[in-house]
């Protein structure tokens, strides 16, 4: 299968689950009196390309086998069920929708959001704990440019209005999602004004094989900042021959690596294989460093798991995290 082309695969939208979630967001628009319908095709990632009014979706979304390789080789699959798919779709569909009625054009949505047209950062610096944004898809992505804030605002508006008048009571998030209410209501029933339905590179023009395709993607989620230095490692566990009759360091992580990886994943919100990685050379250098354990496993995981968020959390902190547009 690796060596097949994406334009060689044959999938569509159509007859797959995709078009169940497409349907489900599609009525959520209808039911708020939106008439802007968006177009979706198949690519090799979630985006909405500036100016059009459509959203491109991963092709391995598009068939169970393609998920369970992307998965198999990323190990996660992002949108690849059906809460993940809504709530990328929503807040895709709300950057389609920006393009089709010009909103980040209008004085009132840049007093609200900022400037449409300030440049995105290579990196941003999140703040968890900040109220002027909506938390909806992970690592606080409204935070890092204003038309992921209107997008994110956008997606939370789409649901059920006393949940999120709840929800963010006595946050400043919740006068965004006032005004993206009042804006909705202005354009409601109105044809776009943008109404192209180009589609930036489909899969059926992609000559790539699906083994290039991983071969370049895990290349550039394996770039990460993430370090974790020796020190580290050697206040967690030993190196001290009374304890080379326990089991090895680097064992004990072989066989704990997936569960803390999607512990750590979950709590912050890092890609899995970013996160492996890291993991894989922290095997290697705790294997170099002939380290073993020095106490129970179950507390030795624990610890490890802490150790590896609070590094993954100062990476997030330092500003030198990447945004995956």
């Amino acid at each position: 299968m690796l060596d097949l082309r994406l334009c060689d695969l044959g999938l569509t939208i159509e007859g797959s689950w995709l078009e169940g979630c497409i349907d489900r967001v599609l009525r959520e628009l209808a039911r708020r009196g939106i008439r802007f319908k968006p177009h979706f095709w198949l690519s090799d990632e979630w985006f909405t390309p500036d100016g059009v009014p459509g959203v491109a979706v991963p092709f391995y979304l598009a068939h169970p086998r393609l998920i369970e390789l992307e998965r198999k080789q990323m190990l996660e699959a992002e949108g690849g069920t059906r809460e993940s798919c809504l709530k990328i779709l929503r807040h895709e569909v709300g950057h389609a929708l920006d393009h089709a009625y010009l909103l980040h054009r209008r004085r009132q949505w840049q007093a609200v959001f900022g400037r449409s047209s300030k440049p995105y950062p290579e990196y941003y610096l999140p703040r968890p704990h900040s109220r002027r944004y909506v938390m909806h898809l992970d690592l606080w992505y409204a935070q890092s440019h204003p038309d992921e804030d209107f997008a994110e605002t956008f997606a939370v508006w789409l649901g059920p209005r006393g949940v999120w008048r709840r929800r963010y009571k006595g946050w400043e998030a919740l006068r965004k999602l006032e005004f993206v209410d009042e804006l909705m209501k202005t354009i409601a029933g109105r044809r776009p004004a943008v109404r192209s339905r180009a589609r930036m590179a489909p899969i059926s023009a992609c000559r790539k094989t699906l083994r290039d395709y991983y071969i370049d993607k895990r290349s550039r989620l394996a770039q990460s900042g993430l370090d974790v230095y020796d020190e580290d490692l050697r206040r967690l566990f030993s190196a001290s021959p009374e304890h080379h009759r326990w089991a090895s360091a680097a064992a004990f992580l072989r066989r704990v690596r997936g569960e803390v990886r999607r512990l750590v994943s979950r709590w912050t919100g890092e890609y899995q294989y970013t996160l492996d990685v890291v993991l894989k050379e922290m095997i290697g250098r705790c294997r170099e460093l002939n380290l073993h354990l020095a106490g129970p496993e179950e507390q030795v995981k624990i610890d490890f798991a802490i150790l590896l968020t609070v590094a993954t959390m100062k990476e997030l902190y330092s500003g030198h995290h990447r945004i995956a547009y």
